[in-house]
């Protein structure tokens, strides 16, 4: 039977509709798996990058752990206000039941070390949460100075502890320039504004000043702080304040630290709460990328080591 003009014309529309459906359908098939392709990816980045637990954690009681580490000192691997900011978030958050200082570090400079001191003093009446300390290679000098603000402090067996004192150190080169025939030219203005000059005599009035008003005030500054965290728990022992370093073990018979432990038993242990959530300084790309390569390095240095050692036997 033969089909009209309009009819023809018809099963055309319906075609092209058809037809016009069937791409929409793809097209949005398409934008829906791009989007689902790009959460994907944006949930694997969050996940590996612990964003996501981070937060979950967050919602129910943990234990806040600051890691420390380096020299103490103005713009360097434990800077006072990046401490301080830290310490602040630690104390600030809200389901935190208490702080861990973990921390590792030879000391460095007194001011630093007395800026974090004086934080955590006041962080600890502030928010009305307790801070532990756990030592880990060394905490000397400056890193004891910061230490003894916590109400309680915790090492390792083999963990450096002590070295209570201050020190200026420097050279003298007056003999050795004196032989090559160099003279030392030195202008100054001010008798003794040249007095930590390594190519000139010694300033026997300027010794005896640094020793008097900036080595001894600083140590007894040191001293009090010390005294005043620790209070009762600190021996009566003569080379106490001398600068001498001790282990964990001494250190603690001498009340320097508390006990022998790690974060994980002052979390379920002592604070009764198994979670922990670590704050520290984010490192710069140039840090994280000098890292890997360190990592690197050592990983095939260790693999040549192993090979090497298995192969000498066949030889």
């Amino acid at each position: 039977m033969k089909r009209t003009a309009d009819e023809q014309l018809a099963d055309i529309a319906l075609e092209f509709v058809r037809q016009n459906k069937s791409r929409r359908r793809l097209r949005l098939l398409i934008t829906l798996l791009f989007i689902g392709y790009l959460s994907f990816i944006f949930y694997i980045g969050i996940d590996e990058s612990g964003v996501l637990e981070t937060t979950l954690k967050k919602e129910s009681p943990f234990v806040a752990e600051v890691v420390l580490d380096g020299t103490i000192q103005n713009a360097g691997s434990i800077d006072a206000d990046d401490a301080i900011e830290l310490l602040h978030s630690a104390f600030e958050a809200k389901n935190s039941k208490a702080v861990i200082l973990r921390i590792n570090s030879p000391g460095g400079s007194p001011v630093q070390s007395s800026r974090i001191y004086k934080a955590i003093t006041m962080f600890k009446k502030q928010f009305n949460k307790k801070i532990y300390v756990v030592i880990e290679d060394i905490c000397a000098s400056g890193c004891y100075y910061v230490a003894s603000a916590a109400d309680e402090i915790y090492a390792d067996e083999s963990s450096i502890v002590g070295s209570i004192g201050v020190v200026i150190s420097g050279f003298g080169a007056v003999d050795a320039i004196a032989k090559l025939g160099i003279q030392r030219r030195l202008y100054t203005a001010g008798k003794h504004k040249g007095f930590l000059d390594s190519f000139s005599p010694e300033d026997a009035t300027a010794v005896a000043h640094i020793q008097t008003h900036i080595l001894d005030k600083s140590h007894q500054n040191f001293i009090n702080a010390v005294k005043q965290g620790r209070g009762k728990r600190l021996s009566k022992h003569k080379d106490l304040f001398t600068g001498l370093v001790w282990l964990g073990k001494d250190a603690n018979k001498l009340g320097l630290v508390d006990g022998i432990a790690d974060a994980s038993y002052i979390a379920k242990t002592l604070v009764g709460v198994d979670s922990r959530i670590l704050y520290e300084k984010e490192k710069t790309l140039l840090e994280k990328l000098a890292e890997s390569s360190a990592k690197s390095i050592a990983g095939m240095i260790a693999d040549r080591l192993t090979l090497q050692n298995v192969v000498a036997p066949l030889r």
